[in-house]
């Protein structure tokens, strides 16, 4: 509990205590009248201390920071709030003599304001600590190389830094030297590590957890990846969803709606009762008095107060998005998170989004006398000095290192290939009009991706195939949407027909569109999002740099493999900080489930708030089950808003 919440408990117990001690005090007789604060007593010279004063003491313990701010927000023109109708409730009843009533409504009223502040306050350390990410110190390396630790602040692009194991990362960089494995859960949700070695990129908010790296610093603390995350959370209040700003309209003209018919649910009956005959009085004024209409009037009060659907809405979409950050999903505001609950299309980019967005070699197929390995030897020995990412593709699959010394006569013919001497040998790779300009006959390939033909001394020697591979967990991505009710998926990519096909067939997408420029991919996209249902929403799925257009024009952008990505946090609303497309899945069921929980507390709370109006009204409910429908129903809205927060196993796990 915090130092506040420590005091008002305090001021409660105090509270509660005079109040019981009030109410079984015995009547205190005095032999001389005070005004206004004694009655006769029993006999005659004998007078009682009236119970009101005795009352008013735990009141004023319980209740004068209500009375204040009810006051101060009157002199600065704000009404119709909480703190004036429980102000108004209560001195009513004083008015009325229901003494021992006044205090309780009081009392409980500031014992449910302290179980609402608790809530909300576990509720924001839980994403507090979970976004507790942010570095508070930095290693740094000066030139005559000492240790010195400094804010990260402090800190300029191109310094060296420190991390020892244990350590977050405090800044973006890149490994100069040293070895380890970072622990990425607290951006990505990930629990498997990520080995790093010199030459890697780390961000910060990691946590080293293995070897001592020494990084060179590559942004600043302001444009580094924690700090955009932070800043991300923090602002992701500002967007309100639809249900947020009904609440806040609905609170608007309900509050003052309500103190007009309390007013006129005590002035009307009351007027009657002054102006008609008993004889004309209609069956419900009958045996009545001005006091009972009042204290109707003032229970119709208490029961009015607002403040179940003004806090639990609004923390049940702050819940929602931090039990998508603690899966690595930055929501940028409830109205995202809303919409996503109501996607019925996903459009996917296929590079780095359902594919790797690598070339990696799929098959080798050699002529003889060949083997596999001998015909990417050559090719790779041949591709040794090339930077395309064909080359570097052919180098990497390599099992055997590579000697530079065996090549000579590296000759690159822009658009068709590389020739080269490897041992002796005239080896030649490149595409099909590589093998066309040197007259040789090659072989065609059925499958998917780009086929590099390779010749060795004039003689067709066979072919490599490199493709960009599906992600590990596409398939099952795609699966997860269509379990979690989304009617269509579709693929927009620049790539080939035959590649794009092959892509699609393999992970299940019910539509493509191939050899697309950016412009094609927002016209498929305009034409996508006119097919859709009115109420339904099209999300689109990119790599946050070159499908911005795209991102923004769709009625969710979600950013894939967004790690330290600039444009795909400017772009998007949606931001996964891995590459995992099945996160898409959980994304959509944890905004389904804040939805549930937003709608369940605004029905409940209504519906009861409503049904004990009525009731207070014809004077069938007594200031109990007022506080109980203020209060109580408030309090038990928060508690059902904190499960937004909270993301189990079968939420998380896109197989479910």
């Amino acid at each position: 509990m915090t130092k506040k919440q420590k005091k008002m408990l305090c001021r409660i117990l105090i509270a509660a205590v005079l109040l019981i001690v009030v109410k079984l005090l015995p009547a205190i007789g005095l032999p001389f009248p005070i005004p206004w604060l004694t009655a006769n007593g029993a006999g005659e010279g004998t007078y009682v201390l009236s119970p009101w004063p005795l009352y008013l003491i735990p009141y004023l313990i319980i209740g004068w920071d209500v009375l204040w701010r009810a006051i101060r927000n009157i002199a600065n023109g704000q009404v119709f709030d909480e703190n004036f109708l429980m102000a108004l409730a209560t001195v009513g009843a004083f008015g009325t003599g229901e003494y021992s009533e006044a205090v309780f409504v009081m009392l409980f009223y500031q014992v449910g304001e302290l179980f609402q502040d608790y809530a909300v306050g576990k509720s924001r350390q839980s994403i507090a600590a979970l976004m507790d990410i942010r570095p508070d110190t930095a290693n740094l390396e000066t030139e005559g190389g000492e240790i010195r630790e400094v804010d990260p602040e402090d800190v300029s692009v191109g310094d060296v830094i420190v991390v020892k194991p244990g350590e977050r990362v405090p800044l973006d960089g890149q490994v100069l030297e040293g070895s380890s494995s970072l622990d990425t859960a607290a951006l990505t949700g990930e629990s498997v590590p990520r080995d790093v070695v010199p030459g890697d990129s780390v961000i910060s908010g990691c946590v080293n957890q293995t070897g001592l790296l020494r990084v060179k610093v590559t942004r600043c603390c302001e444009e580094s990846t924690v700090s955009k995350i932070l800043d991300l959370v923090e602002n992701a209040s500002e967007k309100k969803s639809t249900s947020e700003h009904f609440i806040t309209r609905f609170a608007r003209y309900y509050t003052p709606c309500v103190v007009i018919a309390a007013v006129l649910l005590f002035a009307l009956p009351s007027l009657a009762l002054a102006l008609l005959d008993s004889s004309a009085l209609p069956g419900f004024l009958t045996g009545t008095t001005w006091q009972d209409w009042l204290h109707r009037a003032l229970i119709f009060l208490v029961i009015s107060c607002p403040c179940a659907l003004v806090i639990s809405v609004p923390l049940s979409f702050f819940g929602g998005i931090g039990g998508a950050s603690r899966c690595g999903i930055l929501v940028k505001g409830g109205n995202y998170l809303e919409a996503l609950a109501r996607t019925e299309t996903v459009v996917f980019d296929k590079t780095g989004t359902l594919t790797q967005g690598t070339f990696t070699v799929a098959a080798i197929h050699p002529q003889e006398p060949y083997t596999e390995d001998q015909l990417l030897d050559f090719a790779a020995l041949a591709e040794h000095w090339s930077d395309h990412p064909i080359s570097l593709s052919l180098k990497a699959a390599c099992k055997t290192p590579l000697d530079a010394g065996r090549v000579t006569d590296v000759e690159e013919i822009a658009g068709h290939g590389v020739c080269a001497t490897v041992d002796g040998r005239k080896v030649c790779v490149g595409n099909s009009r590589l093998m066309e300009r040197q007259s040789v006959n090659f072989l065609p390939c059925e499958l998917p991706g780009t086929i590099v033909h390779v010749t060795i001394d004039g003689f067709y020697a066979g072919h490599i195939v490199i493709s960009d591979l599906p992600k590990a967990d596409a398939r099952q991505a795609v699966e997860a949407l269509k379990r979690s009710g989304v009617k269509k998926t579709v693929m927009l990519t620049g790539d080939t027909e035959a590649v794009a096909r092959a892509v699609a067939g393999e992970l299940g997408i019910d539509e493509y569109h191939a050899e697309l420029l950016p412009a094609d991919k927002v016209a498929w996209t305009e034409k996508l999002l006119a097919a859709k249902s009115e109420k339904g929403k099209l999300a689109f799925v990119g790599d946050g740099i070159n499908d911005a257009p795209v991102l923004t024009r769709a009625d969710i952008g979600i950013a894939m493999g967004a790690l330290g990505s600039d444009a795909a946090i400017e772009a998007a609303d949606i931001v996964l900080m891995d590459d995992k497309p099945s996160k898409i899945a959980t994304a959509i069921r944890i905004s389904r489930k804040t939805l549930r929980i937003v709608h369940q507390n605004i029905w409940f709370a209504l519906l009861v708030k409503f049904a004990v109006l009525i009731l207070g009204a014809f004077g069938r409910a007594s200031m109990w089950a007022a506080v109980f429908a203020d209060v109580g129903v408030a309090f038990l809205a928060i508690l059902n808003a904190t499960r937004a927060l909270h993301v189990d196993h079968d939420e998380a796990d896109p197989k479910k």
